[in-house]
């Protein structure tokens, strides 16, 4: 994965700002959790604490040269993923008493004339 990189550094500053008995899923395509509208969602990385979701980030990058409309389309799938998620959490596909889960979707865009202009 293109995006190996940030993957250790979020890991790194969970690590030195989390909780005991933390652990940090990152391995690819094992990453799953359940959704409302799809049954379930991959995700790059996932904190866990006692076995209780506590964050779930999501690492995309683009390179040009259509950004405008790339970018478009990311930002509708960030949107549907957190409504897909947060719909199954609150329909108890995390069960009854499981706490809020923090969401993450990390956008990495090539820097480049096209990207940085209005």
């Amino acid at each position: 994965m293109n995006m190996d990189g940030f993957l250790v550094i979020a890991q790194r500053l969970i690590e030195a700002n989390g909780l005991h008995e933390l652990q940090i899923c990152v391995q690819q395509r094992a990453l799953t959790l359940p959704g409302f509208y799809r049954p379930t969602k991959l995700w790059d990385m996932l904190v866990m604490h006692r076995g209780q979701l506590v964050a779930a980030l999501e690492f995309k990058s683009q390179v040009g040269p259509s950004f405008g409309n790339n970018f478009n389309n990311r930002c509708e799938e960030a949107t549907g993923t957190a409504h897909d998620l947060w719909t199954a959490y609150r329909e108890g596909a995390f069960g009854e008493d499981a706490p809020r889960p923090f969401l993450a979707w990390m956008m990495l865009l090539e820097d480049c004339p096209k990207s940085n202009s209005e």
